[in-house]
């Protein structure tokens, strides 16, 4: 199945729920930058928590930066996801791996480590919003429902799941269901909520037992006044790296920089961190870009 974002509410609007597939998208994240099994659950929790919540804002071109900084071997985790269903993503150091934890999982938690989870709405305009808290489990899921909860002070489940093997990711994905204000005052249907969630086994076993996202709403919210908005969001691993942007960085070192890398490398490289692409600038690219420094230079004496 496409991966893919859909919508719902329940509970007469009081209640707000997203889903997301996000199979292939992980997977071609594993591949690009060879992630190992602990690396790559917890690359793909983080992806799929971005998109769900990237899909709450309005604004086109608003995306959601999500910082993941523990004291664990992985390092860290930075993944970039935007309302327009697009998701990008890496780990510092991917080709950790760990024995499995005491319920025989992958041990993402340790994996991660102590640390801080950073988060950046990036509304289209103005300052962007960021917002810093202390990690939970390292776990991502946790992380994440705690930042709603206490950043956004909106009561939030999160359910995240991805099932890798020795053939690659089967399965990805996660649920995100939210309380609103006008719902939250009531006790029984937020107790209800918490129970259904806590009774789940998790996410990837509902995918590989044929569930799907229409499905799992329906066990979950069908007997709330469930109503499942009927379009279907497409989500995609994309990048917005390009041979253009390389040179526009490496304009920024200045003319003796540039000079130096032409005479003891012939040129220069180098590698997006966010999807692996490698980019090869040659001397003649770099002579270019010293002509049009000094171009610039001397436009801005003339004026």
């Amino acid at each position: 199945m496409a991966d893919q974002l859909i919508r719902a509410t329940a509970a007469g609007g009081g209640i707000r729920a997203v889903g997301v597939l996000t199979t292939r998208l992980t997977e071609e994240a594993r591949v690009r930058h060879k992630l190992s099994y602990v690396a790559t659950a917890a690359l793909g929790r983080t992806m799929s928590a971005g998109l769900l919540m990237a899909s709450s804002m309005k604004r086109h071109g608003s995306r959601v930066n999500v910082r993941v900084k523990g004291d664990g071997p992985l390092g860290g985790i930075l993944v970039d996801a935007g309302l327009d269903g697009t998701v990008r993503g890496y780990v510092q150091n991917p080709s950790v791996e760990l024995p499995p934890n005491a319920k025989g999982k992958l041990d993402v938690g340790g994996a991660v480590g102590n640390g801080y989870l950073y988060v950046v709405r990036d509304i289209g305009y103005g300052y962007p919003y960021s917002s810093t808290v202390q990690l939970v489990s390292g776990e991502i899921g946790d992380d994440i429902a705690h930042y709603l909860v206490s950043s956004e002070q909106t009561p939030s489940a999160l359910v995240l799941g991805v099932f890798v093997g020795s053939e690659g990711v089967t399965a990805a994905g996660g649920i995100l269901i939210q309380v609103l204000p006008k719902a939250a005052r009531d006790e029984a249907l937020v107790a209800t909520l918490e129970s259904r969630v806590s009774a789940l086994s998790g996410f990837t076993p509902l995918l590989q037992a044929g569930k799907t996202l229409p499905e799992i709403f329906h066990d979950l919210l069908g007997d709330m006044e469930l109503s499942i908005f009927s379009d279907t969001q497409m989500l995609r691993f994309h990048c917005g790296c390009s041979f253009e942007k390389v040179l526009g960085a490496l304009k920024i070192l200045g003319e003796a920089e540039l000079e130096d890398m032409m005479i003891k490398d012939d040129g220069a490289e180098a590698t997006c961190d966010f999807c692996g692409n490698v980019y090869q600038a040659n001397s003649e690219h770099l002579n270019q870009l010293i002509v049009d420094l000094r171009t610039e230079a001397s436009s801005s004496s003339q004026v």
